[in-house]
């Protein structure tokens, strides 16, 4: 009887140890969150995070580009306005003018959007290349600044020959400009081909009977 007593107290000690072995592992578990059943973060969750952290910082990024280029916004084209009139801002006609004194008529108007004020009092005119053909200021008529825009028109006149005689030469058109170091001085046609020798030029002027060239 004491022998089967044995066995039997043995074997619930070993059953015993067994299972505080295996509560000691199971407390004692592996580190590895896989072994253990916790899921690891996947690839699709951390790109997922950086995505958006990518977004925030390009959103903020934009919205202050936006805001330096709406500083930066033109404020509207005012070229054009206030400034000197060069050549190549005006049109300009020349007609022949019989009465009082015979003599060329050229007149000046800004063209279509342009605004701008011929503060050198008088034209450049020239008839050819030659030093010959340049004509000379006779001071007459003047108003400083004048500002050619829409309508408004300038005056200058042009006496082509004021010497006696045969001399000089024909030409078809005459070199006008706003100023002598003008870089785009315009050509236009006359109305007809007058004999040039020491041709004489009036400043400008709003009012054509100020504009009428004489030797004075």
């Amino acid at each position: 009887m004491r022998s089967r007593l044995t066995t039997r107290s043995t074997r619930l000690v070993l059953a015993a140890a067994v299972v505080t072995a295996l509560a000691a592992t199971t407390a004692c578990g592996p580190e590895d969150p896989s072994e253990t059943g916790a899921a690891a973060p996947s690839d699709s969750t951390s790109s997922a995070a950086s995505a958006s952290a990518e977004d925030t910082e390009s959103g903020n990024n934009g919205g202050s580009e936006a805001g330096k280029g709406g500083t930066e916004a033109p404020t509207g084209d005012k070229s054009g306005y206030g400034q000197s009139c060069g050549t190549n801002d005006l049109d300009f006609t020349v007609t022949w003018e019989a009465q009082p004194i015979s003599h060329y008529l050229v007149t000046a108007k800004a063209k279509s959007g342009i605004t701008c004020y011929l503060d050198v009092n008088t034209p450049s005119v020239s008839f050819g290349s030659g030093a010959d053909g340049v004509a000379s200021p006779v001071g007459q008529g003047g108003e400083d600044p004048i500002k050619l825009s829409g309508a408004s028109v300038a005056y200058a006149g042009i006496n082509v020959k004021t010497t006696e005689g045969e001399g000089g030469k024909q030409f078809e058109n005459v070199i006008i400009a706003t100023s002598e170091d003008d870089p785009n001085p315009a050509e236009v046609e006359l109305p007809d081909a007058p004999t040039v020798n020491k041709p004489i030029v009036t400043n400008w002027s709003t009012k054509r009977n100020e504009v009428i060239p004489r030797i004075v």
